[in-house]
C-alpha cells in the first residue's frame, strides 16, 4: 500500500507526539489513515504537502535512501525577489554547516493556486515575496529552508508537491488516497 497524504501545516510526521514538555501537537493519528502504514521520509512540522506513507519496508527504503536519489519538488514562498545570482547558487549547490548540498534545480514560478494556510503567512507591505520551484535529491533536516536562507531568501511557506513520480495533485490538507486504489478523503 502506498498512501499520498497532504500533510497540513503544523502537523507532526508521526502518529504520536513524544514531546511531553509542552502543549500537544497534531499528529498523523487524527486523519483516519490506514493501520500499519508509516511515513516514507519526513516533512517538517511547519511544512506542508505531499507525505508518502506505506506498509512496505522495501518501498519505504527505495523512496528515502539517498542512494536512490528520488527527486523531491517543492514550491517555496521566499522573502525577497530572487535574482539570477541567487538561483545560480542554488543550482550549483549551497554550502551549509553540515557540508555542501548537491546541485538543485531552481526557478522562479508564478504564485501557485494553493489552499489558504492557517495561520496565514504574515503579509508585510514593505517586504516583497516570490515563489520558487526547487527540486532536490537529498533530504537533510530543514534542507530547503537552510538553502534558501543561505542565498539570502528566507522561506515563508514550503509546500512539497512531488516525490519522484508521485504527485500531490488535487488533495487538500488532511486528505489522502491510496495511490493504487484511488481517491479517499479523511
Amino acid at each position: 500500500m502506498l498512501i499520498a497524504f497532504n500533510k497540513p501545516f503544523r502537523v507532526l510526521c508521526q502518529f504520536t507526539d513524544s514531546a511531553a514538555d509542552g502543549p500537544a501537537r497534531a499528529t498523523l493519528a487524527g486523519f483516519g489513515l490506514p493501520a500499519d502504514v508509516y511515513p516514507a521520509g519526513r516533512l517538517d512540522y511547519d511544512s506542508e504537502g505531499l507525505l508518502l506513507l506505506t506498509d512496505d519496508g522495501r518501498l519505504a527504503h527505495r523512496l528515502t535512501d539517498p542512494r536512490h536519489k528520488a527527486l523531491k519538488t517543492y514550491w517555496v514562498q521566499v522573502e525577497g525577489t530572487p535574482d539570477e545570482r541567487q538561483l545560480a547558487a542554488l543550482r550549483a549547490g549551497v554550502e551549509l554547516k553540515d557540508g555542501p548540498t548537491l546541485p538543485a534545480q531552481a526557478r522562479n514560478i508564478p504564485p501557485p493556486s494553493l489552499w489558504p494556510r492557517d495561520p496565514p503567512v504574515r503579509f508585510r507591505k514593505t517586504v516583497t515575496d516570490a515563489w520558487l520551484e526547487l527540486q532536490i535529491r537529498e533530504g537533510r533536516n530543514r534542507q530547503v529552508r537552510r538553502m534558501t536562507a543561505a542565498v539570502g531568501l528566507p522561506t515563508l511557506r514550503l509546500v512539497r508537491v512531488a516525490v519522484g513520480p508521485h504527485q500531490l495533485g488535487p488533495l487538500l490538507p488532511g486528505q489522502w488516497h491510496d495511490l493504487a486504489a484511488g481517491p479517499r478523503h479523511s
